[in-house]
């Protein structure tokens, strides 16, 4: 039933289900003569293939390579671009890249088959780097530059304020892959019925993964159905790599006649999915006599990998975090996706944002330990306001409470006493970092590329139904989006449906990304629900359907990137407290706050659910999360090498919400799904670095890096 307000908790709908392990996944689910199938990867970093060893096949098995691709069809994958193929074509261009697929009814059979197959190569000169990257020591990609995209913003006059400077500070900042470690690895069923493509995925997009296979078959879109099964979790890792794993399966079903199951286990799923992309930042900043930052130039580079996937979408949310919570004069950022013979690292939960934010959070931090002022005072200086210019000459329209959440989350903390008593070196700090994250697609990404329709439609029964495209994978969409419907028709929530969605019957609300679900189709929610009332008594069934609408004075220029990349922010401060023993460099992390600002909250208790699950994830990022990239492998590939956090690894966290209403979003909610996640690796890693009393300069900050550091 309805609630007293829209931010009152109630149990989520798919809480008995999931809790008491009835929910069916992809790997539970049944299919009548349902064939298994396996990826056969080209296991080199860069080779040219010069022969297959295929051993004999008995009736019933295949092997689908290149040449099984649809008269017509393309060997690409249509994803932002298109240079990613299904299969390799004579040359492989990083380790685990998909050679052919191996097809039969019984699952023990197709891996000793595959264990029999004998791949010889021609091995060509691999890079890793995106040091190597930039000096193009393969030609790899681009012809001149070996880059996806190379993009500058300008803010105000750089050379002017450096004639201004009384001192230069500069800095390097790294980070590295990490890995989604999502619940459920990734896996999907394709079958081929009646000239009809039927995928049963989990994944985030049902229409990418449509648009992604259709040149591939040569056939239209509507042709192409994919239903999405119940998703146990994603991160991003099941935005766009599906693709890699549906284009090649859906041929197979083609060529097979039965329905195919591909599910990784989790050691391929850590060695062959994409990862967040390693980033650098280079840093040359120009203070006065009083160390105000008078100019900024950045140098922000990612390594792509092999094919350029979203790595351009990425980069450009990285660069536009540089100075996303602060109103500095005179920047200029440039930022470079860099191709490598690595393998190509995709969307991942912040999409460039934590990478940003990480490297300008820590820059920040190294110039007010230069100049003996504690960073939480010293960045305060530039909050950026309402009214302010951001990074890429858009104007910041709404109001910003950073210095309210700074107040609640250092009274919570005793961050100010705390400092005063743990001297820098002392073994103890506090760590804190400000953020925000854009809700929704870049620019005007959501206007001209999404299009974003949403149907409600009320049966004969009275029950109501929210047709829609957009993804529940643990995030409780399938419980907000009815309760706001509920809220405004006032009926029990018993009475509404939002089912995974099938793309034979949904309208494409977009892909389960971008922060942009709850704010933007929220919003389709609420308005179609405000329709379908003022109707529901003009006929025994009723349907409405509403489009999205831009929200009005947002400009933006694509080409320049320049305007407003974002119609309203997110925000967030994150206090850690650490103590690090002498002896052996292990950090104990003891109190985490943090106040965001979200909007309206639609339910505090999934709000809250949200914000300790990102900020963990962001800490393990921090601090534990090692994934070492040698010789083209990813050195970890089990969950006995890859940490992650665990209970035991943080203490309970204090979490305070801030409402500040945007008026676009339902109830005046705003994204909060990657926001959560943006801050806190920098937090913690300032935390150490005054513990230490020495700069730390990349994540994670294991013990093993602590030592480096302080013996340096």
């Amino acid at each position: 039933m309805m609630t007293k307000k829209i931010s009152d908790s109630i149990r989520r709908v798919d809480a008995v289900d999931k809790a008491g392990g009835y929910t069916q996944y992809i790997s539970d689910m049944s299919f009548d003569e349902l064939h298994y199938g396996r990826l056969v990867r080209g296991l080199r970093s860069h080779a040219r293939i010069t022969h297959i060893d295929l051993p004999a096949l008995p009736d019933g098995y295949y092997f689908i390579t290149k040449d099984h691709i649809p008269e017509g069809g393309k060997n690409e994958i249509q994803q932002i671009g298109t240079d990613w193929p299904v299969f390799a074509d004579d040359e492989v261009t990083f380790y685990g890249e998909t050679i052919g697929i191996l097809v039969g009814p019984d699952r023990e059979k197709v891996l000793e088959i595959e264990r029999s197959i004998s791949i010889e190569y021609e091995k060509l000169e691999a890079v890793f780097t995106i040091d190597d990257g930039l000096a193009m020591k393969t030609g790899l990609i681009n012809g001149t530059n070996n880059t996806y995209a190379d993009y500058h913003l300008n803010k105000g006059d750089v050379d002017a304020g450096f004639a201004r400077a009384d001192q230069i500070i500069e800095d390097e900042i790294t980070t590295g892959f990490q890995e989604h470690l999502y619940m459920e690895p990734q896996g999907m069923v394709a079958q081929y019925v009646d000239g009809d493509y039927i995928i049963t995925a989990s994944c985030q997009c049902p229409f990418y993964l449509r648009k992604a296979v259709a040149n591939v078959l040569n056939t239209d879109k509507e042709h192409i159905i994919v239903r999405q099964a119940v998703t146990g979790g994603a991160f991003g890792g099941k935005e766009h790599f599906p693709d890699i794993i549906a284009a090649p399966l859906v041929v197979a079903a083609r060529v097979v006649g039965k329905p195919i199951q591909v599910v990784f286990d989790r050691k391929d799923d850590i060695s062959f999915t994409a990862k967040r992309h390693p980033s650098r930042g280079i840093f040359r900043t120009g203070l006065d006599k009083e160390g105000n930052i008078v100019a900024m130039d950045v140098d922000v580079t990612i390594n792509a990998g092999a094919y350029m996937s979203c790595s351009n979408i990425v980069l450009q949310r990285a660069i536009f975090s540089i100075n996303s919570v602060y109103d500095i004069p005179n920047v200029h950022v440039r930022g470079r996706s860099v191709a490598t013979n690595a393998f190509p690292s995709d969307a991942f939960r912040g999409f460039g944002a934590p990478q940003g934010i990480f490297l300008a959070e820590m820059h920040l931090s190294h110039i007010a330990s230069h100049l003996g002022i504690d960073p939480a005072s010293y960045k305060q200086r530039y909050f950026i306001s309402k009214g302010d210019t951001t990074i890429t000459n858009g104007l910041m329209h709404d109001e910003v409470k950073l210095p309210l959440m700074l107040e609640k989350a250092a009274e919570a903390s005793d961050l100010y006493e705390k400092q005063r008593l743990y001297a820098t070196g002392s073994g103890k700090g506090m760590g804190v970092s400000f953020y925000n994250h854009g809700a929704g697609f870049t620019g005007n990404g959501e206007k001209e590329i999404i299009k974003a329709r949403l149907r409600m439609k009320k049966h004969r029964n009275g029950h109501v139904d929210i047709l829609l495209s957009n993804v529940e994978m643990g995030q409780g969409l399938q419980t907000t989006f009815p309760k706001i419907a509920a809220a405004i028709l006032e009926i029990p929530m018993e009475d509404i449906s939002c089912d995974n969605p099938d793309t034979s019957i949904v309208p494409d609300s977009g892909p389960t990304v971008a922060s942009r679900s709850l704010m933007v189709v929220g919003k389709l929610v609420e308005r179609a629900s405000q329709q379908l009332k003022e109707r529901w008594d003009e006929s025994p069934e009723v349907e409405v359907e509403v489009k999205y609408i831009h929200p009005e004075g947002c400009q933006w220029d694509q080409e320049t990137l320049q305007g407003d990349a974002y119609p309203t922010y997110g925000w967030g401060v994150c206090i850690v407290e650490v103590e690090v023993d002498p002896a052996t460099a292990e950090v104990e992390t003891k109190g985490i706050w943090t106040v965001h600002d979200v909007g309206i909250a639609i339910d505090e208790m999934i709000v809250h659910g949200q914000v300790n699950g990102g900020v963990i994830q962001s800490l393990g990022y921090g601090s534990l999360e090692k994934l070492e990239y040698k010789d083209g492998r990813f050195y970890q590939n089990t969950l006995a090498d890859y940490m992650i956090p665990t209970s035991m690894d943080f203490p309970m966290m204090s979490s305070q919400l801030v409402d500040n209403p945007y008026e676009n979003g339902p109830f005046g909610a705003k994204g909060l799904g990657e926001l959560v996640f943006d801050g806190a690796s920098a937090a913690f890693a300032d935390a150490v670095q005054q513990a230490i009393g020495k700069n730390i300069n990349r994540i994670p900050v294991t013990p093993e890096y602590i030592m480096e550091v302080m013996n340096s």
